[in-house]
């Protein structure tokens, strides 16, 4: 029976996503990790800084597009990659290992192809929301996408508009960030503006058919 996507769903697959998994690999994630060092991180949904002091017992809830969901006692923050070593030399080093593997592919597919629109949203759907573990993409979060005519030089402008799963988050600058920083990594782009939009407000319903079947709603 298919499930009927609503926004308790929503609710209910972020709750169960907060969970500690396991990666099929050498490291597991199901477990607590400590920082070994007072760490800056984002509130999540608040998108304020904050800082987690070492010694603060963490699990891993999220390890996609280069950023770590951890969860704390005191709720969820997001952990950047330049911060991973606060978790430990094991875990960071896996962790990178991981992001460059990832990186890799995207680059191989890259040096493979001219320039086209494909690129730009394969390189949006290396950012991911920091709740749910499904590309803004695939998520229905991407509302438009315009890009120029190449320039003397061949190289274009990026315009993306996007929107966010719930009006007034505060991960907004942060996520709209991560997807300039994926499309200006495009050698043949020359600058990315991303922009949050609300009309239309975003429902479950805008999830693809892939990332419903990712969320175990098919």
């Amino acid at each position: 029976m298919r499930t009927i996507l609503t926004d308790a769903n929503l609710q209910y697959f972020k709750s169960q996503y907060h969970k500690p998994f396991t990666i099929l690999n050498s490291m597991q994630l199901d477990q607590e990790f400590t920082l070994i060092r007072d760490t800056t991180a984002t509130i999540i949904p608040a998108g304020e800084d904050h800082v987690i002091p070492a010694g603060t017992v963490v699990s891993i809830s999220q390890a996609l597009g280069g950023a770590v969901t951890v969860r704390t006692a005191e709720g969820l923050y997001r952990i950047p990659s330049k911060d991973w070593d606060a978790l430990g030399a094991e875990l960071a080093a896996y962790l990178s290992k991981q992001a460059s593997s990832a990186n890799a592919n995207v680059t191989a597919t890259e040096n493979a192809e001219v320039f086209s629109e494909a690129r730009v949203w394969d390189a949006l759907k290396q950012c991911f929301d920091p709740e749910i573990p499904l590309n803004i993409v695939d998520l229905g979060l991407i509302y438009d996408l315009r890009i120029s005519n190449a320039d003397g030089e061949g190289l274009h402008e990026v315009s993306v508009q996007m929107t966010l799963t719930a009006q007034g988050c505060g991960m907004g600058p942060v996520i709209a960030g991560d997807a300039k920083q994926q499309i200006e990594a495009i050698p043949s782009v020359k600058s990315a503006e991303v922009s949050i939009v609300w009309e239309p407000p975003w429902n479950p319903h805008m999830i693809s058919e892939s990332g419903r079947q990712k969320l175990g709603l098919e």
